[in-house]
């Protein structure tokens, strides 16, 4: 087939090459940490703000500024740890892991043919504003998401909630979707009847897209909702007070919370600071209290103050470097394999990531290896091999590339940047021009599915909940490859209905493991490393329990004395 397959191990290198790798990645990120390269975004300055943290307040480092305060209508990660704070989903996780408990439903049953689930709400709870929580709330929400003709959707025409196609299939109207339709039988109990069996619903419906906003207040902000100058209303711990736009957003203990004795903190400041040598400098200097996502090798510097802990989140996520089929050189899988061939991740992963970070050809991480195939193709590092596809594939002089980089650190790529200067540059050792590009964060997220898409682009995903389901379906599912150029393979479509319809874990096992081959070949998402994010915060700091998710409440954290 035209490349190289190691069922273990990637090939060994020679040692000069290795050597000569390595120093030439130590000395990127050498440069990227001493210069701050690895903060580009332009629209999110930082502040230098070294005014004493009161001691009701609790200050968390962010690693960008949130696309908006919507639930339902957003993808990334800082979006989802504000609305974590606003917002509560009907049900919760339990803290440090996976597992599903009770939010703001109490229980919840699935019908013997498995196609409805019953969801009993609290008595009791209120939005910010002061209206009641109860079904027809609920239903309000997930009709505005679900349905492109909702009134109350204050959509663009011909815009949809992207994350809501990815996980349920459809919208309203559309054959893929697996919602059928939304009763409320009263006051406390919601229903939400199924085209088809969906196993992992409950986990899928507490993601942290999908928090409980106020019906009153999205009619009364219309299309500002969740926007700077607008509202945020949710049942949540804290209550949103204000947004200052490329600085921070504060929020204020939410004094009728449901949870006794809850949260712990009488405000809450969220800052965006992009950089996290910024963010770990501010963190010694005691001008935030606790902080996410920072480069591993800053756990030296952490471990050696006496003011700080390191803190580790369970890992639980995938970061990839995208290849979009829409252009031509990756209309051809040889391209593709090529590609994973030129990449040498065995190399670069231990350069960024130290010991907190693994390669595999996998993209669900190892926490769910009961899924994956042990037949996976190995891309073994192998240029002079890449370099023959490209030729034979008709590029014997290579060609451009248009390679695009996150502007804000993620769990997955903490120093974008710099990796993405080191993949360039094994690229641009089999004869490909790689030309960096980046641009603000929201606008990457959006304009990445925008026909034609980038040309190649570094993303990740951090699990919402804990199924293969997860991964695969948000990623090479129904309406979820806009940004490959609306590439699909027929195959894995019927594979993931199979998967999401069975409740048998012996075939969902298997369908999964055939779904994790059948990518491995196709290599439209390279996987590049499954990290365990480094986290830290001031010893003073109590309560805090990270979620494998990626994010979580702040509700039981204090900053201590």
């Amino acid at each position: 087939m035209g490349f190289a397959v190691s069922s273990e191990m990637p090939c060994a290198i020679a040692s000069p090459k290795r050597s000569l790798i390595r120093f030439i990645l130590l000395v990127i990120v050498g440069l990227a940490l001493a210069l701050g390269l690895a903060n580009c975004d332009t629209q999110s300055p930082q502040t230098n703000d070294t005014s004493a943290i009161p001691a009701d307040t609790l200050v968390y480092g962010s690693g960008g500024q949130p696309v908006n305060l919507e639930p339902g209508n957003i993808t990334d990660g800082n979006s989802i740890v504000v609305q974590h704070q606003i917002y509560n989903t009907l049900l919760s996780i339990k803290p440090g892991t996976t597992e599903l408990e009770p939010g703001l439903a109490t229980e919840w049953r699935v019908s013997e043919d498995g196609k409805t689930w019953t969801f009993k709400l609290r008595d009791d709870v209120q939005f910010h504003d002061g209206s009641d929580f109860n079904a027809e709330a609920v239903r309000f929400n997930v009709e505005r998401w679900w349905n492109p003709d909702s009134e109350f959707g204050y959509r663009d025409a011909g815009k949809n909630y992207e994350i809501w196609a990815n996980l349920f299939g459809g919208y309203k109207g559309s054959p893929d979707s697996i919602l059928q339709d939304i009763v409320v039988a009263d006051d406390n109990t919601i229903e939400f009847i199924l085209q088809q069996p969906f196993a992992a619903f409950p986990a899928a419906i507490a993601s942290g897209y999908f928090g409980m906003a106020s019906p009153d207040a999205i009619q009364q902000a219309g299309a500002d909702y969740g926007t700077p100058a607008s509202l945020a209303v949710g049942t949540g711990p804290f209550i949103f007070k204000e947004w200052r736009t490329g600085d921070r957003i504060v929020l204020d203990k939410n004094p009728n919370y449901w949870k006794p004795d809850l949260p712990k903190s009488d405000q809450l400041v969220i800052r965006f600071i992009t950089d996290p040598s910024a963010r770990l400098a501010q963190l010694r200097a005691g001008t935030i209290n606790f902080t996410v996502d920072l480069s591993p090798d800053q756990l030296p510097e952490i471990e050696n103050d006496a003011n700080l802990d390191a803190v580790f989140r369970p890992s639980f996520n995938v970061g990839y470097l995208a290849l979009n089929p829409s252009y031509e050189p990756f209309s051809k899988v040889e391209v593709r394999r090529a590609i994973a061939q030129a990449i040498n991740s065995s190399e670069i992963v231990p350069a960024f990531w130290g010991e907190l970070g693994q390669h595999d050809n996998h993209f669900t991480p190892p926490s769910l290896s009961e899924y994956q195939s042990e037949q996976i193709i190995n891309y073994s590092y192998n240029p002079q091999q890449a370099q023959q596809l490209i030729a034979d594939a008709g590029y014997p002089n290579g060609f451009d590339l248009d390679l695009w980089y996150m502007p804000v650190s993620r769990p997955y790529f903490p120093t974008p940047k710099p990796i993405a200067e080191a993949i360039a540059a094994e690229l641009s050792a089999i004869g490909i021009n790689v030309n960096l590009q980046t641009k603000d964060w929201a606008a990457y997220l959006e304009d990445r599915r925008k026909s034609p898409g980038f040309q190649a682009f570094m993303l990740g995903w951090t699990g919402d909940y804990g199924d293969p389901d997860n991964f695969y379906y948000a990623h090479f599912g129904p309406g979820a490859t806009e940004d490959l150029g609306g590439w699909k393979n027929e195959e894995i479509l019927q594979l993931l209905e199979q998967g999401r319809a069975t409740t048998d874990q012996a075939e969902r096992t298997q369908i999964y493991a055939q779904v994790d081959e059948i990518l491995a070949q196709e290599a439209v998402r390279l996987p590049i490393v499954h990290s365990q994010p480094l986290l830290a915060k001031r010893k003073t700091v109590t309560g805090w329990t990270p979620s494998p998710l990626g994010s979580e409440p702040f509700e039981t954290i204090s900053q201590g004395l």
